[in-house]
């Protein structure tokens, strides 16, 4: 993403799900007696503290999640909080490639305190339901000041509202974003504003599992993917909006206005959360597989699911080693990351199926000697969550690896990518292959940035190397939120059959340096999403490409994307932009599609490929 944008039924946890590894080895082995003494069943209202015996009995001990996370409760003092929040937002609301990470944790309860929030920043509430927390004032993101005047939020990365309701003061919550900045499980008690106050552009947001009561206002937000949630009304649009399993949603309308409407999401779970139970005691909620559905997990009560004790996790400290947290994961823990960034001499390997890896305050992972940071076994049930992978100078072949190509899976229990983001390059030198690499079938992936960097430390065509972001090889593959950027070819690569993406947003690299440095098998450019010719079944919605060529602005594509043409392969609703006229893609998708050109900045649509 560019400084710079042209105008335009609760399940009780009675025991961990059993799983082997194929060879017979079961994660029930490892848990202990005493951590399945303390699961209970799910909505259940809390009794009264002396009923609880509360009164007789010392509160649980808290978790020690380190010195970057902060818990409150209702009865902190409300100038302590605002103190606590205040630091952070001055210290990260500029700091684009620091290395501070922060994640501030809200108990049960009432809260009058406003909360603007930097990079690498996370507020999440502790509840069950996201009513359980109430922050009465603001949960915000404002646009960045500009040297010659007003906000922009094209920057405005790596943050995160999770699981609680805000009631505004002034009765409108700002949430000036672009990417890897998700809104999941909120309630906003009034309108929604997408957009920096002084109407500066923003690009790239997501929101799921929420509720809004008043109208969401888009206004310059360029492209956004609302799923699984509910809003009163939706107002504006600039090139791509989805919407999917959204009660409220506008209707079916792209290119005017630009609205891509699915009634339902195909296939979704929601993201793991932490949250404290009626007895005081720490737990990770794992909400249920979900098929056709629509509006919120939590409306009509507690999210189905299940859930998992504190004390099944192995809490991961940045100065743990790769050794450390794999002897852990070996012995059928799940591993919670606490923010910092961890500097892996090995890869994090994941070897039990259930396995929950969860991260907090944009928890870093960076293979600083080159390997994978990250790989997933062939095993099912596998939850990945709220991390951020950062490429060192040490080139790795990947930077996360979703099983190994033997693709054992089970469509009822599938592996989950959500919140997972990848840098390569911006806070200085990295390199790697392929950012994400998906070989196990039946995978979810559910909001997912992988950025080759635009600007920063560390960029350039030769420094920040990276030949594609996304790289699907397994079957039943499930995307929703594919924002993919800047990779040196093909930014995603769909080699698996029966694939499906729901909202994806693109700008082809900026820096080639000439036509003859992009360029493949005789055509010019690569397509920013490519559908390889032996698929017969893939769909798509919702899809936006862009170029943006600003060392030779003379470069052309061929085609935003490429995809065999056949009945069982079908793209809805898909444009390509030339910003600022820096470059020119040929055509939308194949030979079909005109021309992105120009200094008008004026996307090119096609409704459907083929073409019905």
């Amino acid at each position: 993403m560019s400084s710079f944008r042209a105008a335009g039924s609760e399940l009780p946890d009675t025991e961990p799900h059993e799983a082997t590894d194929g060879g017979g080895l079961s994660r029930r082995s490892f848990i202990t007696t005493a951590a399945l003494a303390s699961a209970v069943p799910l909505g259940t209202a809390a009794a009264p503290a002396a009923a609880r015996g509360q009164d007789r009995h010392p509160a649980p001990p808290e978790p020690d999640f380190g010195p970057n996370v902060r818990v409150f409760g209702p009865t902190t003092p409300t100038a302590e909080i605002q103190a606590a929040l205040d630091a952070a937002a001055q210290q990260q609301v500029a700091s684009e490639f620091g290395t501070g990470r922060f994640a501030f944790l809200f108990k049960p309860g009432s809260y009058d305190v406003d909360a603007q929030l930097g990079y690498y920043t996370s507020v999440a509430g502790l509840g069950l339901s996201p009513d359980d927390v109430t922050v009465n004032g603001a949960v915000r993101v404002e646009g960045q000041p500009q040297p010659g005047g007003g906000d922009s939020a094209l920057t405005n990365f790596w943050r995160s509202a999770e699981n609680l309701s805000v009631t505004p003061t002034d009765g409108v919550n700002w949430w000036a974003v672009s990417q890897a900045a998700p809104l999941r499980r909120v309630h906003i008690r009034g309108q929604l504003f997408l957009f920096p106050r002084q109407g500066g552009f923003s690009s790239g947001g997501f929101m799921a599992d929420s509720v809004v009561d008043g109208q969401v206002v888009n206004a310059s937000q360029q492209q956004w993917l609302t799923r699984n949630s509910a809003v009163a009304s939706w107002s504006n649009g600039v090139w791509n909006q989805v919407f999917a399993g959204v009660q409220g949603a506008p209707e079916q309308s792209f290119p005017d206005p630009p609205y891509t409407t699915l009634p339902t999401t195909p296939v979704s779970r929601e993201k793991p959360f932490l949250y404290v139970d009626a007895t005081g005691r720490y737990r990770v909620f794992l909400p249920a597989l979900r098929h056709d559905t629509a509006g919120a997990t939590w409306s009509a009560g507690h999210t189905p699911g299940s859930s998992i004790p504190i004390e099944q996790f192995f809490i991961a400290r940045p100065s743990d080693s790769v050794r450390t947290i794999n002897k852990a994961l070996a012995q059928g823990k799940h591993l919670l990351l606490t923010p910092g960034i961890y500097k892996l001499t090995g890869t994090v390997k994941v070897k039990w199926a259930g396995t929950v890896v969860l991260g907090l305050g944009f928890a870093t992972l960076t293979p600083v000697t080159g390997a994978v940071a990250m790989r997933v076994d062939d095993v099912r049930g596998v939850r990945i969550a709220g991390l951020l992978f950062d490429a060192a100078e040490a080139e790795s072949k990947a930077l996360l690896e979703i099983g190994s190509g033997r693709r054992r899976s089970d469509p009822l229990d599938p592996t989950s990518v959500q919140d997972v983001f990848f840098r390569i390059g911006g806070a200085g030198p990295g390199r790697t292959g392929t950012a994400l690499v998906v070989n196990s079938d039946n995978v979810l992936l559910d909001h997912i940035w992988a950025w080759r960097a635009d600007h920063g430390s560390g960029v350039g065509w030769t420094v920040n190397t990276a030949e594609h972001g996304v790289v699907v090889n397994g079957d039943h593959v499930l995307a929703t939120g594919l924002f993919v950027e800047h990779f040196q070819k093909e930014n995603v690569l769909w080699n698996g059959e029966h694939g499906r993406t729901v909202m994806f947003q693109n700008e082809l690299p900026y820096d080639p340096p000439n036509q003859a440095a992009y360029r493949r098998h005789g055509a010019d450019g690569y397509p920013a999403y490519k559908v390889a010719e032996s698929v017969r079944h893939h769909e798509a919605w919702g899809l936006g490409s862009y170029c943006f060529f600003t060392v030779d602005p003379t470069i052309r594509v061929a085609q935003g994307f490429q995809a065999p043409v056949r009945d069982g392969v079908r793209f809805h609703d898909l444009l390509t932009v030339s910003l600022n006229g820096a470059g020119v893609i040929d055509h939308v998708i194949n030979d079909h599609g005109g021309p992105a050109q120009g200094t008008a900045t004026v996307p090119v649509d096609v409704v459907a490929y083929p073409a019905t």
